[in-house]
């Protein structure tokens, strides 16, 4: 399945990590890998930062009317395992990829970008906060790994059978059965409602079909802890740049109360709750997320 009508034409863009000029980089080897995006609209640049076995394609429902609104959205195929494009050499690790998200802006030379994160998409963009700011100019974060929360319980036993040799396999073979697909270890509680079966397909048929694609997911899997999220909320206080929190009151995956948390330690925060919506707003409430985007990202415009 093709995003291009929603998401604009596709783009690669060959990335490095550490990005160059990063703070506290030093020497080094640089690594890194190409990534797929799409770039659609004009204006202020906004940047999507998907989580783990979904795709740019997360936001097909949101760009559109962004676009309208009079901003550009980019929206890359991060290597959290529904990519098409595999990055054997790349690191992998949560703070890799957000030096990946850090050199993507760098590359493109986008300033005051509004970022925003979903999921374990989430975890990267406070890590992105906190590592490389300076092109940040305000970022919208929807329920996400956070704080002690990474991966969360129902969830964390993927990051432990990652580490065994050929374990993807299995497992992203066992995701063709689509009555799984509305249980709760698989999408059942980050969705409210049954994602259309081609969407499901296009996030996990690049697991299935490559074994390096499985073979990056299993990488960055096996890295994921806690003292990630718990690093970046360690620097939360230095970060002042107004954040919305766009939360789903009903989600079971990331509960209120790490919404809240977030909101007491971010200076500039803003906590606005979504009805009838999981973890996928961009999948249960695209509308009303694109409106509370649009109004936040204008009520915080640069001058």
């Amino acid at each position: 399945m093709t995003f291009a009508p929603a998401l604009g034409p596709a783009h690669d863009i060959a990335l490095t990590t550490p990005p160059p000029g990063a703070r506290g980089a030093g020497p080094h080897t640089p690594r890194g890998g190409t990534v797929r995006y799409h770039d659609r609209g004009s204006g202020p640049p906004i940047v999507f930062v998907h989580g783990l076995l979904v795709n740019s394609g997360l936001w097909r429902q949101v760009v559109p009317g962004l676009v309208d609104a009079g901003f550009r959205c980019l929206t890359p195929d991060w290597p959290l395992g529904s990519h098409s494009l595999p990055m054997p050499d790349a690191d992998l690790t949560p703070t890799g990829v957000a030096d990946l998200v850090a050199s993507f802006l760098e590359r493109l030379d986008l300033n005051d970008v509004t970022l925003v994160g979903n999921d374990t998409g989430g975890a990267i963009t406070q890590l992105v906060m906190t590592r490389h700011p300076e092109r940040i100019g305000r970022v919208v974060l929807t329920p996400s790994d956070c704080y002690e929360n990474f991966l969360p319980p129902l969830f964390r036993p993927l990051s432990v059978v990652a580490k065994l040799p050929g374990s993807m396999r299995p497992i992203t073979a066992a995701l063709r059965i689509r009555a799984l697909h509305r249980l709760p270890f698989t999408f059942g509680w980050v969705s409210k409602r049954p994602m259309p079966a081609d969407v499901v397909d296009s996030y996990l048929a690049p697991s299935r079909g490559s074994g390096a694609i499985r073979a990056d997911l299993r990488r960055f899997l096996s890295g994921i802890h806690r003292r990630y999220t718990l690093e970046a909320a360690r620097g939360f206080g230095a970060f002042d740049k107004p954040v919305l929190l766009a939360w789903a009151e009903e989600d079971r995956v990331f509960p209120m109360r790490y919404a809240e948390r977030l909101a007491a330690d971010l200076p500039n925060a803003t906590l606005q709750t979504i009805p009838d919506s999981y973890v996928f707003v961009p999948e249960d409430r695209p509308e009303l997320l694109t409106e509370m985007i649009v109004a936040f990202t204008r009520r915080h415009a640069a001058s």
